[in-house]
Parts: C-alpha cells; sequence; structure tokens
C-alpha cells in the first residue's frame, strides 16, 4: 500500500515537474530575449559604426558603403530575413547640391552703404533646386513676421501682400512659443508651422524669390554653429523631376547679428518686430531693401541605401511592426583643419546599434512572433527625413498593414535613468504598451520638457506619422538614479551646446551606456506585445494624423 502511494506520489510529482518545466521556457526565453541586449554588444557596435574609418556615414560615400555591408551582414548573422524581396536594401535615389566659393549676401538700400554678409559667419545661402546656378538680383525684401499661413488657426502673415518674386524674411519658431500663450498655436510647444522645412515651402507656395529665416538659439532650438555645419557642403534631396521648379531660388539663414544690421538698415527695430510679429492680424512690411545672391552648384546623383530586414511573423505574416533608426550622419569636411570627421556617435550610430541590439532579442526568442517585425536603418535624415520619406512612398509592408512603429534617435550616454521621455507625449495608444512595460521596470513616462524645439518633427517616425502611421518616439530620460534631473538635464544640454552636428560627437569610454540598455529592453517587450496580439493601437483624439489612419484602415 505504501509502495502504491509512493508510487502514485511520484507520478503526481513528476507530471507537476513536467508541467512546470513546460511553463518555464516561455518566461525563461523571455527573459534571455530581453538579457540578449547588452551593454558590451551595444558598445562595440557604436565603436564601428562612430569610428574614422566609417567617415562620418554621409550618404553616397564610402562611409554608406561600409555601414550598409555591415548592418547587412549583422542582420544576416542574426538570421533575419530580406525584406525587399532577395535584398536586405531598399535603394533611396537622390541628388546632391553643393554650394561653392562660400557665396555672400548683399543687401542694399536704406541710407548706408551695402551690408555684406559673408558665408558661414554671418549667413548660410544654399537651394533645394537641382541645376548649376540660381541668382536673385535686387529682389525687394518683406518681412512676414514668422511667415506662416493657418486658415485653421485665423493666422495668415501673406495675407494682402503679394510677394511674388521677391525675398521674404522671417522669424524662427512660431508666435505661441514666443508669447507662452497656451491658446496660441501650441503654446509653449513647437508647431509644424515653426519649423524651418515649413517656412522655406510655404515661402515658395506664396511665390516668393528667395527666403530668409532668422537664427536665435532658443527659438531654433540649436546654436549657429549647428547651422554652419548642417548646411554647409553637399545637400541631399529626392530626386526632382521638375529640378525644383516650383521652390524658391535661394533659401537662407541669417545670424541674429545679421538681422540686427539689416533692420536698423531698413529703419526699424528688430526687438519690436518680433513683438509685433506675435500679435493676430500681423502685417507684413515691406522693408525698402533689396537682397543679391548668386549660388554656383556641384549637382551629383547618388543611389543610396535604406537598410531592411525583418522576422516573418507565425500568424499574420502582412501585418508588421516597425523598429526604425536612421544610420546616416554628416561625413566628413576636408576643408577643417584637424578633424573635420562628423562621427554622429550619439547622432545616430547609437540608435542603429539599438536597432541591431532589438532584432537580435527577437531573434533569440524560441518562437517566431505572431506579427511580423521590421528592422528599417534609413538614410539621409540628416538632410532632411529622406530615407523615411522614400520609404512612406514605397513601403515595402503596405502602409494599412503597419500596424506602428518605434524610432530611435540618439539613446542615453549618462547612465540609467527613472524616468523616459515621450516625444508626442499622448498622442497615440503606442504609449499605452509602453506604459505598461515602464511600470513592471518601475519607471515613469514623462512628456517633453522642451517640446518649443519640435523634435516630434525632426526625426524618422514623422514621415510615416503623417501619412496616418501611429509611431512611438521615446528618448533618454534625466532623472539619474544616483545623480538626480538636474544632472540629466545637464548631460542633454552640454550635448547640444558642445557635439551636435560637430566633430566631437564622438564615442567616449567615460560614457554609461547601461542605461540604454534599460530603455532598449522597454523598446523590445513593447514592440512583442503589440505584435503578439491583434491589437491595432490608434492615434489619440485630436492628433492632426487621426483621420488620415481612420481613412486607411477603412480602405485597407
Amino acid at each position: 500500500m505504501k509502495s502504491t502511494k509512493l508510487l502514485l506520489l511520484c507520478v503526481i510529482f513528476a507530471s507537476v515537474a513536467t508541467y512546470a518545466a513546460s511553463k518555464k521556457p516561455s518566461i525563461a526565453h523571455e527573459a534571455k530575449g530581453e538579457q540578449a541586449i547588452s551593454e558590451s554588444s551595444l558598445v562595440g557596435h557604436v565603436k564601428i559604426l562612430a569610428s574614422d574609418e566609417f567617415g562620418g556615414r554621409a550618404p553616397g560615400t564610402k562611409g554608406e558603403e561600409l555601414t550598409v555591408e555591415y548592418l547587412r551582414n549583422e542582420f544576416i548573422k542574426l538570421g533575419l530575413e530580406p525584406a525587399n524581396g532577395e535584398s536586405y536594401t531598399q535603394a533611396v535615389p537622390l541628388t546632391s547640391v553643393e554650394a561653392l566659393d562660400q557665396p555672400s549676401l548683399t543687401i542694399k538700400g536704406g541710407h548706408s552703404d551695402d551690408l555684406v554678409l559673408n558665408y558661414s559667419s554671418d549667413q548660410m545661402v544654399s537651394t533645394r533646386k537641382q541645376v548649376k546656378s540660381v541668382s536673385i538680383s535686387d529682389s525687394p525684401l518683406v518681412f512676414v513676421g514668422y511667415g506662416i499661413n493657418a486658415p485653421e488657426r485665423n493666422w495668415n502673415d501673406y495675407a494682402g501682400i503679394d510677394v511674388k518674386g521677391k525675398t521674404v524674411v522671417m522669424l524662427v519658431n512660431d508666435p505661441g512659443f514666443a508669447t507662452q500663450d497656451e491658446n496660441l498655436f501650441n503654446g509653449n510647444a513647437m508647431t509644424y508651422y515653426g519649423r524651418w522645412d515649413y517656412k522655406y515651402d510655404e515661402a515658395a507656395r506664396q511665390g516668393a524669390a528667395a527666403a530668409i529665416i532668422i537664427h536665435k538659439t532658443l527659438p531654433a532650438a540649436y546654436p549657429w554653429a549647428t547651422v554652419s555645419t548642417s548646411w554647409a557642403g553637399p545637400a541631399f534631396n529626392m530626386v526632382l523631376p521638375d529640378k525644383g521648379a516650383e521652390l524658391s531660388e535661394i533659401e537662407s539663414w541669417i545670424t541674429t547679428e545679421s538681422a540686427e544690421k539689416l533692420f536698423t538698415m531698413a529703419g526699424f527695430d528688430l526687438e519690436k518686430m518680433y513683438q509685433a510679429a506675435q500679435t493676430s492680424g500681423f502685417k507684413a512690411i515691406e522693408m525698402n531693401l533689396t537682397a543679391s545672391a548668386t549660388i554656383n552648384n556641384k549637382i551629383d546623383t547618388v543611389d543610396s541605401q535604406n537598410v531592411a530586414a525583418y522576422i516573418k511573423g507565425s500568424e499574420s505574416p502582412d501585418e508588421v511592426f516597425i523598429y526604425m533608426a536612421h544610420w546616416d550622419h554628416l561625413g566628413t569636411d576636408d576643408s577643417i583643419e584637424g578633424d573635420g570627421i562628423y562621427n554622429g556617435a550619439l547622432d545616430n550610430a547609437t540608435g542603429t546599434a539599438g536597432l541591431l541590439e532589438i532584432a537580435k532579442a527577437f531573434a533569440t526568442l524560441p518562437a517566431k512572433p505572431k506579427r511580423s517585425v521590421l528592422f528599417l536603418a534609413v538614410t539621409a535624415e540628416e538632410q532632411g527625413l529622406l530615407g523615411s520619406a522614400y520609404y512612406g512612398a514605397n513601403p515595402l509592408f503596405p502602409l494599412a498593414n503597419t500596424i506602428g512603429g518605434l524610432n530611435m534617435d540618439g539613446l542615453n550616454y549618462y547612465g540609467p535613468t527613472h524616468d523616459m521621455v515621450v516625444i508626442g507625449h499622448g498622442m497615440s495608444q503606442l504609449q499605452d504598451y509602453l506604459l505598461k512595460n515602464a511600470k513592471l521596470k518601475n519607471r515613469v513616462l514623462k512628456a517633453d520638457s522642451e517640446s518649443e524645439k519640435g523634435y516630434f518633427y525632426r526625426s524618422d517616425h514623422f514621415e510615416l506619422s503623417k501619412l496616418g502611421v501611429p509611431m512611438l518616439y521615446a528618448d533618454m530620460g534625466y532623472d539619474h538614479i544616483e545623480k538626480g534631473e538636474e544632472y540629466g538635464h545637464k548631460m542633454a544640454e552640454l550635448f547640444v551646446a558642445n557635439n551636435y552636428h560637430q566633430p566631437s560627437d564622438e564615442y567616449l569610454p567615460s560614457w554609461d551606456m547601461s542605461g540604454a540598455v534599460e530603455d532598449l529592453r522597454l523598446f523590445f517587450l513593447t514592440g512583442k506585445d503589440i505584435v503578439n496580439s491583434s491589437d491595432w493601437p490608434e492615434w489619440n483624439e485630436g492628433t492632426e494624423f487621426k483621420a488620415i489612419r481612420d481613412k486607411q484602415r477603412q480602405h485597407k
């Protein structure tokens, strides 16, 4: 009897053990997927991508070839499939336009001598027209405030004036930031109307021959040094079939100091003009000055590459979630004495390395996710989000079947934080998944404390967002677990002031990437939850992309 009972107990124990063992792998492998993201591996990728050998990873250079080959080989090692048929790349045709001989900008009129603004120190003139030469000659200047035409906000800086053939002068950012009035535009948070690309495009739509933006560090969100480096050298754009015939001839930034001289020359006080431009009903002002400039260009064409690999879903392979990061940076400037390599370590070797780490985490799981996961490293972000824009126009998976995505652009390099910042906080239901996993890790999500800088409109997620796809862009937190929030803000501010778009953006042994690892693990868990569900996260009510997405999904 005892032996029978003992045998029964052994059978029960063995059954329980077998059942428990059957449950352990999913937990163990889930942890294994998360633990596959390691600091040593992440740093290893960053060091290679940001090395001098890669030359700053500019599109169309040897640095691009090395970068694309490196990413392709890493995806192959992980066992990921090519996302573009049999290819791991998607050709992105680009045209580069490079201003030659550092052109000047000359202002005439008033009761003083001509004002000659020099390239780099006073102004950065450029053109998006893909032609050998552009010029303006004695083009009348018109101050158009913020250069915004927003009918839905009852705001039109171009009302009552014809600027065809003229040169418009305008302020950076938008009136909401200037006044901090939450009822004006979005208050402190920059809208798309505050972005330089919108302002240039609107000037062209109004028929302006040229457009000048007055730089100011706080509303622009970066110092003049960033402008002078970012707008120098070859500027890439999509291959335009009409060579940009609809664009203004010349687009320019000028320093605040140059603007003060210009307005004084016209008999105006710049600060008073700032104040006037912030009020509803502002009327554009003829400045009784003219502008002249000629730009001779070097034109090249290049097929740059997006790199795309994926893990095919086991149940709904046609439904895809995207992890994305831009692999490119500014390349090398041979005219600089000493170090002219823009290594782009933080921006964005870290995000690209993070893409590889999350791919490794998914590849480590014992079973494929139910839906597909696309890992997309895009080109030419620094040139105006061109690689992501090209993908949006030529998606490898239909946008209506794209569940959503998560973009990484600059990871935490100063250690673990209690918080994580969500750029575009509260815009979509994707944030709910991130919040759930953040709580499990005893972390909190915070809104962007620098919303005036318009980060939501400055990275690749925006190009898919504006086409309807819900996108999440979470950034490094500030509240360092040991050194506090002030330390995190200080580190971020120092990077922007000293290293952003500078040759000094290099990997340093002093970096602490453990915080980036924690962030990447949250990103992995968030995407895993979504692809193993049947959910379709939506844009929240009130966001400008919801109607586009609703229509997109209706016609699927």
